[in-house]
């Protein structure tokens, strides 16, 4: 019979076979890299952490100052979109958004703010462990995403 599936194995059964066989060789190329990207998880983290406490001073002053539209969105860290390798977080409002990644190569990049569906950047590079530069840039990256997300 033409497409009869054989009766010893359920539909579906080679399928998880040969995806749990895919699945065991990737994380076997990927766990060397664990140690870092747990790095790059823990830093994305605290600089998460940072942000939060900024946005929420922000938060609070436009709600008092009778703007409470002005609130944006700061998104949990997750795996990047683009490096497999690199852990994210976003900013959003509306179409407006701003981007930080940490790659566990020991990177962080400031994307942004840009509109989305558009290009993103612009882009900015720093070692994981230029704090100072880090955090002096922070400040301007957050101040012009909010200040785009605010233009009417």
């Amino acid at each position: 019979m033409a497409g009869a599936r054989s009766e010893a194995l359920p539909r579906g059964a080679e399928l998880r076979e040969r995806l749990r066989a895919l699945g065991g060789e990737l994380a076997a190329r990927e766990a060397a890299e664990a140690a870092r990207l747990g790095q790059a998880r823990a830093a994305a983290a605290a600089l998460h952490a940072v942000v939060a406490g900024a946005l929420a001073a922000f938060h609070e002053a436009a709600r008092a100052g009778g703007a409470p539209q002005l609130e944006v969105v700061l998104e949990a860290p997750r795996t990047d979109d683009k490096h497999l390798r690199a852990v994210q977080f976003a900013l959003r409002r509306g179409r407006h958004a701003a981007i930080v990644t940490v790659k566990a190569r020991g990177e962080v990049t400031l994307v942004g703010p840009f509109r989305q569906g558009k290009d993103e950047g612009p882009c900015r590079t720093f070692p994981l462990d230029a704090t100072r530069e880090i955090d002096a840039a922070l400040g301007e990256f957050l101040a012009a995403f909010l200040q785009e997300a605010a233009t009417p």
